[in-house]
């Protein structure tokens, strides 16, 4: 799990990263700026690691401190990082070559590059690949090391969430998560009606209004007049506001039980609104969106390379667009994984299912649009977004998201203590930095 230490943080760490991966021996103009257990952070180091420091803030558009503000916080950080570092090393925490090698795809799936081209860039952007590997072996250990020794830490229980869950419902001011029982008078207009016949129904309907609201029955008009069924005085029944259409939602959200609204068009026609009842939501609502789509697998091989597949999948994606083939038919003929039968069709899924260089390619197609090739670990992928739906999480996979916010809210707080324990715990010697 990253550090959530603020942008300056988040950016020093990423750069501290950086910096352990350049010479650890000191250069002739070089000097030692602090000491972390006998092992000795240089000048270099540090300046490096300001550097990287200071081109991530930028990009974010951040607030660059001054500058012996910022080699403070940066050492601060670089000091906190190879104490956690070396108590991962010591506590036997270890990163084999595989999960480098993977991390390496993924960043390279990032990009949308084979490994290759990734490791020209990096040299380019002055970083070898056995620096760039070292930087992933210490992510990789820290993160590992926070996962450990940091979640461990955090405790939530049923109480906690039962209580979290309260105060969200007491929070709660959505008006279409809101409980309501709504009441309709319908004018109904002809489907090929005339504007002439629409502005005499309208009218019709002001003066039913006016005079609902100068104190006429409201329940005796819906008897009278109201097109819409009139039992029990045309109530549509209590439930979630969202199940009503949005116009009726709208039209209604400000006012009070017994209010009336003002005249909502409809395609039946016009509807006078009364506000039965209103309730806070009995139960706490949490909806995700789930996408549905198709994709064509090409696992790579020594005859299929990803040179190789990303120019088949060009090729695939013309001919669908064309109109000279459909997407599921190619899938059937191409794709190498399990959807292929289903015409490629993965089925509804929820944030988080996908790898996540596979998501973020997914997550930026509009609804029947296909994407470019991507990458990922399974090999190169083209992909259609079908569509996109909200559903409503089960009660138990809401308490599951309440728990996993608290446990996000408390990791800070939580990691802050760690951190400082351990730096505490560490023998660090700060020399003269000032040149």
């Amino acid at each position: 799990m990253n550090v959530r230490a603020g942008a300056l943080a988040l950016v020093c760490f990423s750069s501290v990263v950086w910096a352990s991966a350049y010479a650890q021996v000191a250069q002739p103009a070089d000097f030692i700026v602090a000491v972390v257990n006998s092992v000795p952070i240089t000048h270099s180091e540090l300046m490096a690691a300001v550097k990287r420091t200071t081109q991530g803030l930028q990009r974010q558009r951040q607030v660059i401190p001054a500058a012996d503000t910022l080699r403070r916080k940066v050492l601060d950080q670089m000091i906190s990082d190879r104490a956690q570092l070396q108590l991962a090393q010591e506590t036997g925490i270890r990163v084999d070559d595989a999960a480098i090698e993977q991390a390496e795809l993924d960043v390279a799936g990032q990009r949308q590059v084979d490994l290759p081209t990734l490791h020209s860039q990096l040299v380019k952007e002055g970083l070898s690949v056995e620096q760039f590997r070292t930087q992933i072996r210490d992510r990789l250990m820290l993160s590992r090391l926070h996962e450990r020794e940091v979640q461990s830490r955090i405790r939530v229980t049923d109480v906690d969430v039962d209580r979290a869950i309260q105060e969200q419902l007491e929070s709660n001011k959505d008006p279409f998560l809101q409980e309501i029982n709504l009441a309709q008078l319908l004018i109904a207009a002809p489907e090929k009606a005339t504007p002439d016949q629409l502005a005499s129904l309208y009218k019709y309907a002001e003066k039913i209004l006016a005079r609902i609201r100068g104190g006429e029955d409201f329940d005796r008009w819906v008897q009278n007049v109201s097109a819409a069924d009139r039992n029990n005085g045309g109530r549509l029944g209590l439930r979630r506001a969202d199940q009503y259409p949005q116009s009726f939602v709208l039209a209604t959200e400000k006012l009070p039980v017994g209010g009336v609204s003002e005249i909502v068009r409809s395609a039946a026609g016009f509807h006078i609104l009364k506000v039965v009842e209103k309730r806070a939501p009995s139960v706490l609502v949490r909806t995700v969106q789930q996408t549905r789509a198709r994709h064509i697998l090409l696992r790579l091989s020594a005859e299929m390379t990803q040179t190789v597949a990303q120019s088949l999948l060009v090729d695939l994606k013309k001919q669908i667009q064309t109109g000279r083939a459909t997407f599921q038919d190619l899938a059937r003929a191409y794709s190498q994984d399990g959807s292929a039968a289903q015409g490629g069709d993965l089925g509804w899924a929820n944030p988080g299912m996908y790898v996540p260089e596979f998501e973020e390619a997914l997550n930026r197609l509009a609804e029947g649009e296909i994407s470019n090739a991507v990458v990922s670990r399974f090999g190169v992928h083209l992909i259609e977004m079908v569509e996109r739906r909200r559903v409503d999480l089960n009660p138990r996979d809401v308490r599951e998201m309440v728990r996993s916010q608290l446990r996000e809210s408390r990791f800070q707080e939580t990691y802050t203590s760690w951190a400082q324990e351990v730096r505490d715990r560490a023998f660090v010697e700060i020399r003269d930095t000032v040149q």
